[in-house]
């Protein structure tokens, strides 16, 4: 059976450097794409449904836990979730959130004994692939505490959006907005009557705002907890949420659907 990867790196050499070693370690594996930035490499993940995929960490446009969230929010509930490896130049403790989680990871500049390993790990776990949607759930639990274990740092909360039109500073108490979504280099801010947009991306966003009553649903949505009204579990895994206030139906991912849990 042919195995089939896709490697993202933004450093060229780094990147064939990596491919080298593979072709060296793994002559069976086919390299189907090799990207230079995060957006690119979900959506080639997506086309080509790779058995693995080896994200870079920090690349531009997204880094690779953001494509690799991509994909577990976006990927078909009938292929099998491919294998990811981080690259990383992370410091320790993240090293050991990675570990945790059972995430395989290599660190820059990538050695060959540890790519071996990494190699062996691998193989192994393809020959071992659960079916689905058990194989894919279990990648998307171990990403979803991945992502909490190298959260961003706490910031200080805001009670007051502020969104500029023109020479106008519209001042919207955060208490009264419904949720916030991500479109291209702004959020939108969505309340029960009005939208605004501000010069913010949600990641930047999000460490302001209290987690307790601002869910993140969506790599993209973040909703105010108390505007839910109700949550459907779909058979993909994922979860349609009905709001107060509003009469859009949001998508809660697979990432995020744990957050609805009947008592």
């Amino acid at each position: 059976m042919t195995v089939t990867a896709v490697i993202a790196e933004d450093e060229p050499l780094l990147a064939e450097g990596l491919r080298q070693e593979l072709a060296a370690l793994w002559p069976e594996l086919q390299i189907v794409a090799t990207v230079g930035d995060g957006l690119a490499a979900a959506g080639r993940a997506l086309a080509l449904a790779p058995d693995i995929c080896f994200f870079d960490i920090r690349m531009p446009g997204a880094t690779g836990l953001e494509a690799a969230q991509a994909l577990a929010e976006d990927w078909p509930e009938r292929v099998p979730f491919p294998l990811i490896v981080f690259v990383t130049a992370y410091d320790q403790y993240a090293l050991q959130a990675f570990a945790a989680q059972a995430v395989d990871y290599v660190v820059k500049p990538v050695e060959r004994e540890r790519l071996a390993a990494c190699v062996a790990r691998l193989k192994a776990r393809l020959a071992t692939r659960g079916p689905l949607p058990e194989s894919l759930q279990r990648s998307v639990d171990q990403l979803r505490a991945l992502l909490g274990d190298i959260a961003a740092p706490i910031a200080p909360r805001l009670d007051v959006i502020q969104a500029q039109v023109g020479t106008v500073v519209h001042l919207v108490p955060v208490d009264e907005v419904i949720y916030f979504e991500a479109a291209d280099k702004y959020v939108r801010v969505i309340t029960a009557d009005k939208e605004h947009l501000i010069r913010l991306s949600l990641k930047e966003l999000l460490p302001q705002l209290d987690p307790q009553r601002f869910w993140q649903v969506h790599r993209g949505t973040v909703v105010q907890a108390r505007c839910i009204t109700q949550a459907r579990r779909e058979e993909s895994g994922k979860v349609t949420l009905v709001l107060r206030g509003r009469s859009e139906a949001l998508t809660a991912s697979r990432l995020y659907a744990h957050l609805f849990k009947g008592l």
